[in-house]
């Protein structure tokens, strides 16, 4: 005796089923995605915003920024700062960030010191070598910038990008089949 089997009920929990695998993949790819956004969101929007953004490679001014923080400089001019802001200059080859312990409008000079130093820096600050005012400071997103600015985190944030673009190809190509 033969049993007969409806086998329209099976392909329809197949078919109910079968779409979690597909939203996964979508799920799974705008969260890389939005990821990344967010990610350089910190670097690139105050860039935009004509902001200035540096890494902090010296421990000068810990604890209030730690070595390896991300700055945010607003381009400030000199008699606009006063004692006890935190100003962005260039110090030979690199940008410094020091507390401004003097400013001598007249001689259009800063005296500064890093807050994990003794005594104030030795040099005053002309204010042609002021880049602006330290307006933020992100903990350790110095340091990731500072790395994603290579060839190499270049090609790891494009491979990030692709697989989350990826993802989302790959779920609309198994919804396609699904209809199918």
């Amino acid at each position: 005796m033969k049993k007969n089997v409806d086998f329209s009920r099976t392909d329809s929990k197949r078919k109910k089923g079968g779409n979690i695998i597909p939203a996964l993949c979508n799920i799974f790819g705008i969260a890389i995605l939005v990821g990344v956004i967010l990610l350089l969101i910190p670097i690139t929007v105050p860039k935009f915003a004509g902001y200035e953004v540096y890494n902090v490679v010296s421990p000068s001014m810990e604890p209030s920024i730690p070595m390896g923080s991300l700055v945010i400089v607003k381009p400030t001019d000199g008699p606009e700062l006063e004692i006890g802001d935190v100003a962005a200059f260039r110090g030979g080859e690199s940008v410094i960030a020091h507390r401004v312990t003097a400013n001598r409008v007249i001689e259009g000079e800063l005296s500064t010191k890093g807050d994990a130093n003794e005594e104030e820096d030795i040099n005053p600050v002309p204010y042609s070598n002021l880049v602006g005012r330290v307006e933020r400071s992100i903990p350790r997103l110095g340091t990731l910038m500072s790395y994603l600015t290579t060839l190499l985190g270049k090609a790891y944030l494009l491979l990030v990008i692709s697989c989350g673009v990826m993802f989302n190809m790959l779920a609309s190509r198994l919804r396609k089949s699904r209809k199918t």
